[in-house]
């Protein structure tokens, strides 16, 4: 049953401290001890600044009523929610239109009633609150926006936070495209004008508006866990989106010029050439997250019809202080791989597609490596990331610095161990041989589908089979699959043949039950939060060895390193499936099926 906070009064009323925990107590789910010294904190505090939901979550306090979970800000608004009968809200910010919910009501009023519109339609606009009997604004809103009024209930700290975000941004983007305005009925007085208008729209890159939407931009990436940011200019608008866990994710869209004006600036942050928009360019921005980590962002431009578009890459440096076994690789496949690394020399290629985790593996691995009396040098194309336990150097094509020359004048710097970003020509292999025939151990990364598959790419390449057997220690094949949220993953059922189509040539006995993806506040209901690696290790035995030929037999390959023990990319899969860490569905997607087992 309802509890009404105000049954003796018609007039609108705050929520009260005393009332919610009287309520609070009385479902089960404070102790009484609890709910009487949760007064002494809100009075030294002045319980009229915060509200009384936000006040009991502070407390750290867990329900008493079993399961005994934590009363934190989400749980009681679900529970007051309920109490009122209105719909619960959870406002995620990827699925609002933040130009449209602005558009209904004005800053002072939203922030005077702490109300949020969350969605708007022809006819109605669903408003957020964390005060459901403060009713007295919804009347006249009503009447001055024409539309029905639906109530939602929502956590009252992501009211407070997203009215001032939601409406900030909308402000910086209408003063900006005011200015456009501004600027294009100035008049035009030569051809110089007319062509820098057309281009940018006469809006500065370094206009106080545009400066405050890149650093929205780049702040709610972080909150959100991007992992890319991709700004992608149209006809009339661009649109701006987030890959979040492998997916992206449209999460704002701005008027053409601002886009425009807003990749201009990120070029100036980037250290790029501001006036080149007809050639692709690279460059790197440091800054810091809400929390005050220090994070670089890699940027990539390119020149598309409708303008330069813009991709930043967001490197988290806690991957480097990552365990191999944190990255997803078992037990004996760590035991496999740090055979091969620690070898004083020989080649060791990692393989998979772009975006396959590949370059944090080997910067994994070099930063286990690099100790001080080990001189660790890397050729890369861009640096991914910068270590201060590496020397590292770029490739510059503009002076004929490529891998191959790079790899060359590395061999004079007297290393230990040798990364080249990628083998992708006879020259750069040839180098990365002659490094390893020198005594140097180099990693370095090769595009094909599996492990076996790099055997036949080498000699396609021009290496010869009896210098692959000299120098190749061994091939590590790698993915990205999701992984299921822990927090609320559910038990489900596994389909029999499903599961051996997944684990062929191996008969493993299937699981008695598996884990799928459910939703939550804690992974947005995409059921998954973060990804890992599937990997697939090949180490070069003598039974491989005798294989490699000019007419070299991929499935012959990949038979004879299954004997010698390597588990493929699906079965990799299956185990993490088997640990409950994720399911086939995710592995199917992401690892190729073998034929010919």
């Amino acid at each position: 049953m309802a509890y009404n906070y105000q049954t003796n009064s018609s007039k609108d009323r705050r929520l009260d401290l005393k009332d919610i925990a009287a309520q609070l107590q009385t479902d089960g789910l404070l102790s009484k001890e609890n709910a009487d010294n949760l007064i002494i904190p809100a009075r030294s505090h002045k319980p009229s600044d915060l509200h009384p939901l936000v006040i009991i979550a502070n407390q750290g306090l867990t329900s008493v009523k079993p399961p005994h979970r934590p009363l934190d800000l989400e749980t009681l608004t679900a529970w007051l929610a309920e109490k009122v009968r209105l719909p619960y809200f959870h406002i995620d910010p990827l699925k609002i239109d933040v130009t449209a919910v602005t558009g209904v009501v004005k800053y002072s009023y939203a922030d005077r009633n702490q109300v949020l519109p969350v969605s708007v339609a022809p006819d109605k606009v669903v408003i957020a609150t964390a005060e459901p009997y403060v009713r007295e604004w919804q009347q006249e809103l009503a009447h001055i926006i024409r539309k029905d009024i639906s109530l939602v209930v929502a956590n009252p700290a992501d009211i407070s936070r997203y009215l001032v975000e939601f409406y900030s941004l909308a402000r910086s983007v209408k003063q900006a495209s005011g200015e456009v305005e501004q600027n294009q009925l100035g008049g035009i007085s030569n051809l110089e004008q007319l062509v820098e208008l057309s281009r940018a729209g006469k809006l500065d890159a370094n206009d106080q508006h545009v400066v405050t939407i890149v650093d929205w931009l780049l702040q709610y990436a972080f909150d959100q866990r991007a992992s890319d940011i991709h700004l992608e200019p149209r006809r009339d608008q661009g649109n701006i989106r987030f890959r979040i866990d492998g997916t992206l994710h449209l999460v704002y869209q701005l008027p053409a010029p601002i886009m425009a004006a807003v990749t201009s600036r990120l070029k100036i942050l980037g250290r790029m050439d501001v006036a080149e928009k007809r050639r692709p360019q690279d460059g790197r921005v440091k800054t810091k997250t809400p929390d005050s980590t220090e994070i670089e962002l890699r940027l990539s431009t390119m020149p598309t019809a409708f303008g330069e578009k813009l991709v930043m890459r967001i490197f988290d440096p806690e991957v480097l202080v990552k365990g191999l076994r944190e990255l997803g690789l078992s037990d004996e496949d760590t035991r496999r791989w740090q055979s091969m690394v620690t070898q004083p020399h020989g080649i060791v290629l990692v393989t998979g597609p772009t975006g396959s985790g590949k370059t944090t593996t080997l910067y994994s691995t070099l930063k286990q490596l690099a100790r001080p009396e080990v001189n660790v040098c890397t050729i890369e194309d861009p640096i991914e990331m910068i270590e201060d336990g590496f020397n590292q150097m770029q490739v510059q094509h503009n002076i004929d610095m490529d891998f191959a020359a790079g790899v060359r004048n590395l061999l004079r710097q007297d290393p230990d161990i040798i990364m080249v970003g990628e083998i992708r020509d006879k020259e750069t292999a040839e180098m990365a041989v002659q490094a390893s025939l020198t005594g140097h151990l180099v990693l370095s990364t090769l595009h094909t589908n599996d492990a076996p598959s790099a055997m036949t790419r080498l000699l396609d390449i021009g290496v010869p089979p009896f210098l692959i057997n000299a120098t190749v220690l061994g091939i590590v094949a790698q993915r990205l699959v999701r992984m299921l949220c822990p927090h609320c993953k559910q038990q489900g059922q596994l389909d029999d043949e499903h599961w051996q189509a997944l684990v062929q040539p191996w008969k493993p006995r299937k699981p008695n039950a598996v884990y799928l993806p459910e939703g939550c506040l804690e992974c947005r209901n995409t059921g998954y939060y973060g990804r890992a690696g599937i990997y697939e290790v090949l180490t070069l035995t003598p039974g491989l060895k005798a294989l490699i030929r000019p007419d070299v037999d991929v499935a012959a390959i990949r038979k004879q390193a299954l004997k010698d023990g390597m588990k493929t990319l699906r079965i990799s899969g299956a185990q993490k499936v088997m640990a409950g860490l994720t399911t086939v569905e995710e592995v199917y997607k992401v690892a190729p099926a073998q034929e010919d087992f």
